[in-house]
């Protein structure tokens, strides 16, 4: 079946609006011909008439009066789509944006991002929901609309990627613990007990490979799948846990931090979206927001 000319769509619109070949040829800037022409091809592809003759005009047949209302809504709805996307009223905008973000991302940058949104855009509603793992079907599907993290082998290749910010592990101690006198060596550090952090459950992390070169081994007594239970643990034993610095800020309130006593490689945490938001001027605003907030 061959594919129609959706071009006649338009033509039609006219032709019915007008019930003038003339006067539909003059609104479209052609000649008198050229729209009889384009009359003939659309009454060999509905297979009706649509305007036939009565006395000196033309009126509509059954088919064409039935078809005037909906061409000329195929017409204008094709318009909106073509036309440029109208200005964003950000007082006047409902919407929910669904963020997938891992722990730690709304307790420190969660209150700055929902103040600016509820100033900005009341109507605005933000659904946060937890990051388990790197898959990205949520952002595919559109069931999510923003997500951060960090860009792995796993991150599909089609998604758009803007770094945030950089950070850095750190160790997490309670107030008072015994490392928080004296000098952290990595011999001293080594000998503690440790927190691992891991979503699968399977430990090893980057401070290992550093202590690793130097002969040295964490003893690691917990494994548990998030930084904050880590650093609730952390809090209230002696335990000693390596957490990302910017991401915990909020986390680590009242408790000991230090920097690690051997080099670890920073990480970058970017924004993440499906590249068919990429131009909507809600979505383009909210991306703003969410930059600012973790620029703060």
């Amino acid at each position: 079946m061959a594919t129609p000319d959706f071009n006649l769509l338009a033509t039609l619109d006219v032709l019915l609006a007008e019930g003038s070949v003339a006067r539909a040829a003059r609104r479209l800037r052609l000649s008198p011909s050229a729209m009889s022409r384009a009359l003939a091809r659309l009454r060999e592809t509905t297979g009706d008439p649509l305007l036939v003759r009565a006395g000196r005009g033309l009126v509509p047949t059954p088919r064409a009066a039935e078809l005037r209302e909906q061409v000329s809504r195929l017409v204008q709805d094709a318009q909106a789509v073509l036309r440029p996307a109208k200005k964003l009223r950000l007082k006047q905008l409902v919407r929910t944006f669904t963020l997938r973000t891992r722990e730690g991302f709304v307790e420190n940058f969660g209150p700055a991002l929902v103040a600016r949104v509820g100033e900005e855009a009341p109507g605005v509603r933000l659904c946060f929901v937890q990051k388990l793992d790197k898959d990205s079907t949520g952002l595919r599907d559109g069931t999510v609309d923003l997500e951060t993290g960090v860009i792995g082998k796993a991150t599909a290749p089609e998604l758009r990627v803007q770094a945030l910010f950089r950070d850095r592990f750190i160790g997490v101690a309670r107030a008072g613990h015994p490392l928080s006198q004296g000098e952290i060596t990595p011999t001293r550090y080594a000998a503690g007990r440790h927190l691992g952090v891991s979503r699968r459950g399977l430990g090893g992390e980057p401070v290992d490979e550093a202590l690793m070169t130097l002969g040295l081994e964490r003893k690691i007594v917990t494994i548990v799948g998030g930084f904050s239970t880590a650093l609730a643990l952390a809090r209230d034993s002696d335990l000693i846990a390596s957490v990302p610095e910017r991401h915990t800020g909020n986390l680590r309130s009242g408790m000991f931090s230090f920097p690690l006593p051997v080099a670890t490689p920073e990480i970058t945490v970017s924004l993440l979206w499906h590249p068919r938001l990429d131009a909507d001027l809600a979505h383009r605003w909210l991306r703003g927001c969410v930059r600012d907030a973790c620029a703060a």
